[in-house]
Order: C-alpha cells, then sequence, then structure tokens
C-alpha cells in the first residue's frame, strides 16, 4: 500500500496535542493591532483549539499526525 500524503499547508498552521485534539492560532493578529484593545491583543496570542466537527476533517489531512 502507497504511503499517505501529508497537506503541508494544514501541517504549518495546526498541531497535534498528545491527548489528540487539534491546536490552532486566532486570527486577526497580523497588523492593525494598534485599534485593538490590550485585553483583545493578550486573548489573540493564545492558542485554541478546533472544533469536533472541523478536527476529523484536519486529522485525515494529516495521515501521520
Amino acid at each position: 500500500m502507497p504511503k499517505l500524503k501529508t497537506r503541508k499547508a494544514v501541517k504549518k498552521r495546526v498541531k497535534v496535542t498528545g491527548t489528540g485534539k487539534v491546536k490552532r492560532a486566532k486570527a486577526g493578529k497580523k497588523h492593525l493591532m494598534r485599534k485593538k484593545n490590550s485585553k483583545r491583543r493578550l486573548s489573540l496570542k493564545k492558542g485554541a483549539y478546533v472544533s469536533k466537527v472541523e478536527e476529523k476533517k484536519i486529522k485525515s489531512m494529516l495521515p501521520y499526525g
């Protein structure tokens, strides 16, 4: 059976934790930071988890993750 290909774009954007959850970065952090208040900027720093619905799709794109 041939090897499965990993979607490189997904691999760069998400990490699979030890418990099997998929962790991602929050959007809206690249520019226009001056107009966002400090509380919002701090919350954007932290990671977030992918929803259960999307998790199955992402895990199929990362066969060896």
